[in-house]
């Protein structure tokens, strides 16, 4: 079993698309007229393909709606108000810019919090889960703003800046990671799952259903130590290493920054599904896995 594709393009898209806009919010770059469009619609077509892709993650989509009105206790509704609050706000900074050449500073500087805001919601969606060990910590959040931060300065074309938050990035990847091993590491057995452990040992006598079922689905993956490893090691080299390393070192131009942005991305993508697998609910336990 494997991540849900849909999960993975919504988290990379929405956090470069996020991103963007938290550095067009604060005026970087400082353009105007047909750039600056080109720049808002890079920032408005990520950000809403991101938040299109995770709707097919949805079981009964027509129920989306729904979702937004459970903000005082959900995450996820809170990152849709977020999302939409952004969005809005940033028609009023783009249409001025674009047409007028006009500087909507306050309402730029609340789209770039708000932009910062749907990003740490999304993080929030998982970090809050005590019930995933890996996920439950604080630097959770700070990877997730890292990544946008980071990807959004790069297509800003802010390359010194962008090269640090990657370096910054890198370093939190892997004290993450470190703490995450040490979370799985002690998150119990069979008998704690099911309260049986002081009977003594517990083992698996009959899956207690006939067929796949969504929670083992969704929320049970498997992946090798020896893949894990490598694709660690893939990802904290393309997404913070490699690419801070080339914006850092070498004088600025578009082929360097685009062959940072492609190194980012890839990168990216490949930490992101490992963020997804690497994830071991404990519900795991309960179905013997």
């Amino acid at each position: 079993m494997h991540p849900a594709p849909s999960v993975i393009i919504f988290t990379t898209l929405s956090g470069l698309g996020f991103g963007l806009f938290f550095w067009l919010g604060l005026g970087v770059p400082d353009v105007s007229g047909g750039t600056a469009f080109a720049f808002f619609a890079i920032a408005y077509a990520l950000s809403c393909a991101g938040l299109l892709a995770s709707t097919f993650h949805l079981g009964n989509k027509k129920n989306a709606i729904y979702a937004l009105s459970q903000w005082r206790t959900s995450w996820l509704s809170r990152e849709g108000i977020a999302a939409i609050l952004t969005l809005f706000l940033f028609a009023l900074v783009a249409v001025p810019r674009i047409f007028l050449g006009a500087e909507m500073a306050i309402s730029g500087v609340l789209g770039s919090i708000f932009a910062l805001l749907t990003v740490f919601t999304t993080s929030m969606i998982y970090a809050q889960l005590k019930t995933i060990r890996r996920w439950h910590q604080p630097l959770t959040p700070v990877m997730f703003l890292l990544h946008a931060l980071g990807g959004g300065a790069l297509l800003a074309g802010e390359a010194k800046i962008a090269g640090w938050l990657l370096l910054a990035l890198t370093l939190v990847l892997l004290a993450m990671w470190r703490i995450g091993d040490q979370r799985a590491a002690a998150r119990g057995t069979t008998g704690d799952a099911t309260g049986l452990a002081h009977l003594g040992e517990v083992r698996m006598l009959e899956s207690g259903h006939t067929a796949r079922n969504y929670v083992v689905d969704e929320m049970v993956f498997r992946v090798g130590r020896k893949h894990a490893a490598k694709l660690r090691m893939i990802a904290l080299g393309l997404a913070g290493a490699l690419p801070a390393a080339i914006l850092l070192l070498t004088p600025p131009g578009h082929i360097t920054a685009f062959l940072a942005l492609a190194l980012h991305l890839t990168g990216v993508v490949t930490g992101r599904w490992l963020f997804f697998a690497e994830a071991e609910h404990v519900v795991g336990l309960y179905h013997g896995k």
